[in-house]
């Protein structure tokens, strides 16, 4: 009788309808517990939205027709009632700023709401994409995968961190993959010629998405490539349009090459990038830029390498991921908040550890599964009052980076690049903890170029995990 009675609820609620139950409830358990975290820790401490301003500052100065590669002051006194001395500069082109003169319309409270709330559901937005990218087509069981996994990754330390500055990278994020998981025709056939553009666009805001073109040509999706390398033209032509002096002194005069200081301490333990990491072991900035060019080269061709094998054997997902993680690596600057890319890498991870579990290999699945969990333990956000004292309980947007003395970014801004910064002085533990991203992520860069290897000789069909199969397990 009950074998009867469970077969017949197991009817009535199928396995989608668990799953986004679930993902409700979890997600809502997410929000909630942050907003009673925002409200114990106080407005300092649940948020510093110094980047944020820095965005509005850029629009402002645009709506206002002024120059605005300018230094400008975060002054925490006169928009959230605190207190800073740091200076910081717009360092990003022209059509990023001409984007921010919209955002700058809103009040500056207003538009710190917009920000946090726009950014949980961008997170949301890429998590759906990527989960589309994989092939779910229930939208119940999509959705609940959804909202589990952001509930999971919500907590990592590059998506706190990103709420807490007000930073744009889930939202470029978001567009990304919602850009490249399309399919390159539409469901009456015609061909899909705007894929690829909102990428090149994004590269407008921030340079760092320029890594897709090549994976785009090596890949040869030639359309997709173009259309990026459309968008990514079209800001430039945006930039001049609206901001000719600007950006005739960005692109045209080397502001984009000469003036590297603007964006910050190149060694700073913030920054999570193989030219942070090769000026650490070197002492110098300077001292470690040649050391940093021939590791990013070789990033590159194991990124790309990785990328079209995965490609090949029908992963694209994954080789998207791998494509980020790449130009992450080769970026001279990727400060922590730019590793939001790993949220999605820990979600495509646990899918396919349900999906080889639901198989039978076993042993597959255990190992995928830990490499969830050294995602999560290594880009995991922490109470800073861990890593410092007490009085920093309210604050919630650190990690290991943050275990050793680090430099204060206002000391390079009066001194310039000093030997006796800590980050030169490192050692032992230190090493491991103050560079967790950048190592982690040259590790998931192997652990990739070698399953990328081990799928070279299987076909795209063979290659396909059902997405079925995972929300048939919950």
């Amino acid at each position: 009788m009950n074998s009867v009675a469970a077969k017949t609820r197991a009817a009535a609620c199928p396995p989608g309808t668990r799953l986004l139950r679930a993902g409700l409830v979890a997600f809502f358990a997410v929000i909630l517990s942050w907003v009673i975290y925002a409200v114990v820790s106080g407005r300092s401490g649940a948020l510093d939205s110094v980047d944020l301003t820095v965005y509005r500052d850029g629009g402002l100065i645009v709506r206002h027709v002024r120059p605005y590669y300018n230094p400008h002051y975060y002054d925490p006194l006169y928009e959230w009632g605190g207190y800073s001395s740091l200076a910081l500069k717009f360092t990003y082109p022209p059509f990023a700023a001409v984007a921010f003169a919209l955002v700058s319309i809103l009040p500056a409270r207003a538009t710190v709401v917009c920000s946090v709330v726009g950014n949980m559901v961008a997170l949301v937005a890429a998590l759906w994409f990527t989960f589309g990218g994989l092939g779910y087509r229930d939208r119940r069981i999509r959705l609940g995968a959804t909202l589990v996994a952001a509930a999971v990754v919500f907590w990592l330390q590059p998506v706190v961190r990103t709420i807490y500055l007000g930073q744009v990278n889930l939202v470029l994020m978001a567009m990304i993959m919602w850009d490249l998981t399309q399919p390159d025709t539409t469901k009456t056939g015609k061909v899909r010629w705007w894929k690829g553009f909102a990428t090149g666009v994004a590269a407008g805001v921030k340079l760092t998405p320029l890594i897709f073109i090549p994976y785009l040509l090596i890949t040869r999706k030639f359309r997709a490539a173009a259309g990026a390398v459309a968008g990514f033209l079209f800001t430039v032509v945006v930039g001049f349009i609206f901001l000719p002096h600007d950006s005739s002194k960005w692109w045209l005069h080397g502001l984009i090459w000469t003036d590297g200081s603007r964006a910050g301490f190149i060694a700073w333990a913030g920054n999570q990038s193989l030219h942070a990491l090769t000026s650490r072991l070197m002492g110098s900035v300077a001292g470690g830029q040649t050391a940093w060019i021939i590791a990013a080269f070789f990033a590159f061709i194991g990124g790309m390498t990785a990328a079209y094998l995965f490609d090949r054997a029908g992963h694209q997902v994954v080789a998207i991921l791998v494509t980020a993680l790449t130009g992450l690596l080769m970026s001279p600057i990727s400060w922590d908040h730019h590793w939001v890319w790993i949220a999605l890498g820990a979600a495509v991870t646990g899918h396919y550890a349900i999906a080889y579990g639901r198989r039978g290999a076993k042993t597959t699945a255990r190992w995928l599964w830990a490499l969830v969990a050294l995602m999560i333990l290594a880009f995991a956000a922490w109470p800073d009052a861990i890593f410092t004292s007490a009085r920093n309980l309210g604050k919630f947007s650190l990690g290991w980076l943050w275990l050793q003395k680090n430099t204060n970014p206002i000391l390079y801004t009066h001194y310039g690049d000093q030997s006796w910064f800590p980050e030169y002085h490192w050692h032992g533990f230190q090493l491991l903890w103050g560079n967790a991203y950048i190592l982690t992520g040259m590790a998931l860069l192997l652990i990739a170029l070698f399953i990328g290897f081990r799928l070279r000789r299987s076909t795209p069909a063979a290659a396909e995990v059902a997405p079925s199969a995972v929300g048939a397990g919950v």
